[in-house]
């Protein structure tokens, strides 16, 4: 079956409210990884509302594409696209981080539904998607497995170990997506993984790699939508941390920081909507 054209307008308008839920959510919580959370949010635009193959009313459905926020710290901006595309009302977004909420800080797959894996220790998604990926072929299932990573995160071994065995085995129905906000929580991931040198690394292990803008949406639909030659493909999305709320674009500062009310005020003002 052919690919739909991506809907633009529709993805950044869910890029939008993804942000708007960020900060509400945010502000409600006291707190929370803003800057990444900020940043992924046209990637899970994408995602959740043009590539993903799922039934928000049967998030166990065995034949969806499987999705793993391994960054699992942007837990916030999945819980707000899982709400917008109806795996839960969006007003238990407001239960973020209370005791007893399904919307933990970090992904749970045995509490909320459309999880597929549990996150937190970074650099472990892409090892469970490539076990996924190869489940489905020795399983004959076309599912597909997309894995979220970051750009500090990739400094993880177990990243390059999990990289290496994708490209060995040729796993062509496991797509990685690389934040690349240029920033870890302490400092810049430059110095680590200098951005001239990504594609050659990945390219290495086999893998085939796209470089793209992270916050055009329709560049983000071509890179997932063209075939990978038979390999694992990697997306380099190039991002700004803290996308969309001028005052935190670029600034490490937020990376997890509390919001007070008149900031998130300021920030809901920017991304077109009342506090």
């Amino acid at each position: 079956m052919a690919t739909p054209r991506p809907d633009v307008l529709l993805l950044k308008d869910a890029a939008r409210r993804i942000r708007c839920h960020v900060i509400r959510t945010a502000l409600q919580a006291g707190g929370g990884h803003l800057g990444g959370s900020l940043s992924a949010a046209e990637i899970l635009s994408v995602l959740y509302f043009h590539k993903l193959r799922i039934r928000p009313e049967e998030p166990d459905w065995p034949e969806r594409d499987r999705f793993i926020l391994s960054k699992g710290h942007a837990a916030m901006a999945l819980y707000a696209a899982l709400a917008e595309r109806g795996f839960f009302p969006v007003g238990e977004l407001a239960t973020f981080g209370v005791l007893g909420s399904r919307l933990q800080a970090h992904p749970d797959m045995s509490r909320t539904p459309g999880v597929d894996m549990s996150t937190g220790s970074l650099g472990q998604g892409l090892s469970a998607g490539a076990g996924m990926a190869l489940a489905a072929r020795i399983g004959r299932k076309d599912y597909q497995t997309y894995v979220l990573l970051g750009d500090g995160e990739i400094q993880e071994g177990q990243v390059w170990e999990a990289a290496l065995l994708a490209g060995e085995l040729r796993l062509a129905n496991l797509t990685a997506i690389l934040d690349f906000n240029r920033f870890s929580q302490t400092r810049a991931t430059a110095a680590v993984h200098p951005p001239e040198r990504l594609a050659l690394r990945w390219e290495g292990f086999g893998w085939a790699v796209r470089e793209v803008d992270g916050h055009d949406v329709a560049a983000l639909a071509g890179a997932l939508d063209a075939p990978a030659d038979g390999r694992p493909l990697l997306v380099v999305a190039h991002t700004i941390k803290g996308r969309g709320v001028s005052f935190m674009e670029g600034r490490p500062e937020w990376h997890s920081h509390p919001l007070t009310s008149e900031q998130a005020a300021r920030a809901l003002a920017e991304l077109g909507v009342a506090p």
